[in-house]
């Protein structure tokens, strides 16, 4: 009497497939992300660890010098310069004003530009340098 053995199911796993999905969603991360470059200088230190979303960012210098994205702009020109950057995103609503305010400017600075992110119905926040402690 014959009896017949069971074929054996091979239970291996492909790797390919699950490289290409890492890569695609590297790839997605990256272009979505957005890299924004801080000039060097020092920051107010925070213990916070929360990462929040920069669109619009306005740096403030103790010498008096604004720039809304890099560009420089003049003290009277900034709630203009600010509005027409926030009406040429994609997503108005959720515009945020990142302020980057180098240690020693006065804090009636940062609430000047507060007033001017309340003003225009944007989330305003303060970019702060990590605590080392």
């Amino acid at each position: 009497m014959g009896l017949k053995k069971r074929s054996k199911v091979s239970a291996e796993f492909s790797m390919s497939s699950l490289t290409d999905i890492i890569f695609l969603l590297l790839i997605f991360f990256m272009l979505t992300s957005s890299l924004v470059k801080f000039d060097q200088f020092d920051l107010p230190i925070s213990d916070s660890k929360t990462m929040a979303p920069t669109n619009i960012v306005v740096t403030l210098e103790t010498t008096g010098k604004y720039t809304v994205n890099g560009k420089p702009t003049p003290k009277r020109a900034l709630k203009g310069a600010i509005s027409r950057t926030k009406r040429s995103m994609d997503n108005e609503s959720g515009a945020t004003l990142t302020i980057v305010a180098e240690v020693g400017v006065p804090f009636d600075r940062v609430v000047e530009m507060m007033g001017i992110a309340n003003g225009l119905k944007m989330k305003a926040i303060l970019a702060t340098k990590p605590n080392k402690e």
